[in-house]
């Protein structure tokens, strides 16, 4: 007899979601430019499913150049044309500025000496804060606050929703539903 092994329902019915729930969503991300990858991400998710997202993440890493905020930062008319006639990608203007814009403040606080992953970790204090277990919230306290923060930076296309969903990627917090066999037992956020 097999053991069921349950799994939020969102990652069900598609062998890539469920592979990237099982492995990567909601796994604590520490280096800084992960962090900065996944919100590219997240940005470009925006009003969209992450399904398509994911089914076009490697023609993102393409697009973006392996997302090199140096080289994403330096970006002028010609790179966004460029980009808005790759059909691997979401081709929306606002968002390709926005990571633009995203990059160039993610390097100035470099250039200031803040640690992107320091900083986005500083709102939970270091360990992963426990989401309801519904997988439903689409904000939190926590990307509200961090949402503020990183506008606050020069941070576009980072609203609470945007920032929440990527904190629940990143395992900032952890949102996997009450029976998932990935969801742990830190602390409950609101």
């Amino acid at each position: 007899m097999t053991e069921t092994v349950n799994c939020c329902r969102w990652a069900q019915g598609d062998a890539r979601m469920q592979a990237y729930h099982d492995e990567e969503w909601g796994v604590p991300v520490r280096d800084s430019r992960a962090l900065w990858e996944k919100l590219v991400l997240d940005t470009f998710q925006a009003g969209l499913s992450w399904r398509t997202i994911l089914y076009k993440r490697e023609a993102f890493r393409i697009a973006f150049e392996d997302f090199d905020p140096r080289r994403i930062a330096a970006y002028g008319p010609a790179e966004i044309e460029r980009l808005m006639g790759d059909a691997g990608i979401v081709r929306a203007r606002a968002k390709i500025e926005a990571t633009i814009r995203n990059a160039q403040a993610y390097l100035a606080m470099q250039d200031r000496g803040e640690d992107f992953s320091a900083f986005v970790w500083s709102f939970v204090d270091g360990r992963p804060a426990m989401g309801d277990g519904t997988g439903s919230a689409a904000r939190s306290t926590v990307g509200d606050a961090l949402s503020a923060a990183l506008k606050k930076r020069g941070f576009g296309f980072a609203g609470p929703v945007v920032v929440h969903a990527w904190l629940q990627a990143v395992g900032v917090i952890d949102d996997h539903e009450a029976d998932c066999f990935r969801r742990s037992r830190p602390e409950r956020i609101s």
